[in-house]
């Protein structure tokens, strides 16, 4: 278990629940060095000072805000300390919601909740009752300088704290699809499309391909192969309804043969369960 990024406490109506907080997601992305191109040396990137002229080391920078043009107020450590927030050391459930009202936007990144010692029976309580009741508990935490919306949700065992964005955080983009016809027989053959394709969600059966293909590339120039390219796309139908009677027939075509080699049944019988 990697160590604890938050410690302090759930608080349920008179319950306090002592607990840590840990990261429950993996950066995979492959990352890259900046290299001068001539010589292959590793690049250094430097806090240059253009008045004094030189490098400026961590210990000399401080955080400004910039509240007009070139002018900053400046933030000491202490300054963050010394915020009033409950949310620093608390976790204050303030409402219960059906998860099925949260779109999905607001979600920001997943954390695990892991009790502490003392607190391992209030914890597994309100697990069971949010996982009984169907509902997702609302609260703020403040983590790394930045009190967050956060949401609590039972999953495989544990309490899943996830924070969220608040709303004035998120870009308002309203389509303007309401003039657009869309005739009956164009849904009902995206209605048959979406129908072949639907089935119970399955994550292991998603893979980063672009991450794979990159180590293919990486692993090629190590060994002084030659880089063959991917073939480009098929030519896109621009035909509405040819397009989707294509796509019908690709996944028909494609259920069948999942039936044929026994995925059809497992689909049926999770879609059953």
């Amino acid at each position: 278990m990697p160590r604890s990024i938050w410690n302090g406490v759930i608080s349920f109506g008179m319950v306090s629940i002592p607990v840590k907080l840990y990261t429950a997601t993996d950066d995979k992305d492959i990352s890259f060095h900046l290299l001068h191109k001539e010589c292959g040396s590793r690049l250094k990137q430097l806090r240059w000072c253009p008045v004094c002229e030189r490098e400026v080391s961590w210990d000399e920078a401080g955080r400004g805000y910039e509240y007009a043009r070139d002018q900053h107020v400046l933030l000491e450590e202490e300054d963050f300390a010394r915020l009033p927030l409950a949310s620093k050391h608390t976790i204050q459930l303030s409402a219960f919601v059906d998860a099925s009202e949260i779109d999905p936007i607001y979600y920001e990144r997943s954390y695990y909740l892991e009790p502490e010692e003392t607190g391992v029976k209030p914890y597994a309580l309100l697990m069971r009752a949010l996982k009984e009741k169907g509902l997702t508990a609302l609260a703020k935490v403040a983590v790394r300088n930045k009190e967050r919306l956060c949401s609590l949700r039972p999953y495989n065992g544990t309490l899943i704290l996830e924070t969220m964005l608040h709303p004035d955080e998120i870009r308002v983009e309203k389509g303007e699809d309401s003039d657009i016809e869309v005739s009956e027989r164009e849904l009902g053959m995206a209605f048959t499309l979406i129908d072949l394709l639907s089935e119970p969600f399955d994550p292991s059966k998603y893979h980063d391909d672009y991450r794979e293909a990159l180590m293919e590339i990486i692993q090629a120039k190590l060994e002084g192969q030659e880089i063959v390219e991917a073939p480009a796309a098929p030519a896109r139908v621009t035909d509405l309804m040819a397009a989707l009677k294509a796509s019908v027939e690709a996944a028909q075509k494609g259920r069948q043969e999942a039936e044929a080699t026994g995925g059809g049944g497992r689909r049926r019988k999770a879609a059953a369960g």
